[in-house]
């Protein structure tokens, strides 16, 4: 197209096809404004919090920005990357869609990330993917397992963003890939290879995922069975009995019932039932976050050792590992099949 331009023609960028990889979000910074910022953003989103606004607003905005900031904020303090000065999600995500981009320049791909909340923005991405020549972008949430709170709201950030554009670049979603054959076996050989790397042997093996209210799943949410399935299809990669892997589940907020058997209560009862040793880790995150280095390798740690533990290890998440790039690789390849 830009050699067969009339004179005078603006210049058009190479077409090209973008690839989006979409993650929660993070501030940007651990100070109280830089938190409250943040986490106003996060539990004013419809999709996490369905509690109505007439009855949330006045909680989430006279109380819980009032105090959660302080003790987020020193949560995140205790994991932050001070190399460079930002949180380990960030730095991660941003390494997968380098690492990616490195593996798929000779398709005309370009890679980029983005952040539901937080920055960098979605909008701002899809915008910089237009300007590069991406007249088709394939949007990645980098969740395994679909949930409405998840998934659904960072395609809904995408979209409010390409609602605002004249010229919309052609899109595909990518679904969730918590059954995918090269994500039971990056996540099996990544527990397999962390369990051996241990100087002990673990009683037992946790799977814990980030929790929901149960009225979620009640309402049609998959994602309580996909996390399920994913736990089980792991077992049987690795040919383990049903008794040495478990599945838990963590991050609880407010009073409501959620997902159980909760993480912190599990990791506190354990050793009283004989189970001293184990190992641990987040299946439903693509990059390690407060919620797994904070809350499970530190936090975790400290509950289970408190209750009678005596050995505890997390394993980390798939990252920017080989194999985990490699699992990325081949979910993106497929779901630009037609495309490439």
């Amino acid at each position: 197209m830009p050699d067969h331009l009339p004179a005078g023609h603006p210049p058009v960028a190479t077409p090209k096809i973008g690839v989006l990889l979409l993650n929660l979000g993070t501030p940007d910074a651990t100070d109280y404004w830089s938190v409250r910022r943040y986490l106003k953003e996060f539990l004013s989103d419809q999709r996490v919090i369905e509690t109505p606004r007439w009855l949330w607003w006045p909680i989430l905005n006279l109380i819980i920005l009032s105090v959660r900031p302080q003790k987020s904020g020193a949560n995140y303090a205790r994991i932050w990357d001070k190399r460079t000065n930002e949180s380990p999600l960030l730095v991660i995500t941003r390494e997968q869609a380098q690492n990616l981009g490195q593996r798929m320049a000779g398709d005309d791909v370009v890679v980029d990330y983005a952040m539901r909340y937080g920055n960098p923005s979605t909008a701002s991405r899809i915008e910089a993917l237009q300007k590069a020549g991406c007249q088709k972008i394939l949007l990645v949430p980098l969740y395994p397992q679909y949930s409405a709170t998840t998934t659904a709201t960072a395609n809904d950030k995408a979209f409010e963003a390409l609602a605002k554009m004249r010229w919309q670049p052609a899109v595909r979603t990518a679904p969730a890939y918590f059954a995918e054959p090269a994500y039971i076996e990056a996540l099996a050989n990544s527990i397999r290879d962390g369990v051996a790397a241990l100087d002990f042997e673990p009683d037992l093996v946790i799977t814990s995922y980030h929790g929901m209210p149960r009225e979620y799943l009640e309402k049609g949410d998959p994602y309580h069975c996909q996390c399920l399935k994913t736990t089980r299809l792991v077992r049987e990669k690795l040919g383990w009995d049903e008794s040495r892997i478990m599945v838990t589940f963590q991050s609880r907020f407010g009073r409501a019932e959620w997902l159980e058997p909760y993480t912190d209560e599990t990791l506190k009862s354990l050793p009283s039932k004989g189970i001293k040793k184990i190992a641990i880790l987040a299946p439903a995150f693509a990059a390690d976050c407060i919620e797994t280095l904070e809350e499970i390798a530190i936090t975790g740690q400290e509950e289970f050792m408190h209750g009678g533990g005596e050995r505890y290890a997390y394993i980390p998440c798939l990252n920017a590992t080989a194999g985990g790039m490699d699992m990325l690789e081949q979910v993106v390849r497929k779901e630009l099949q037609g495309w490439l």
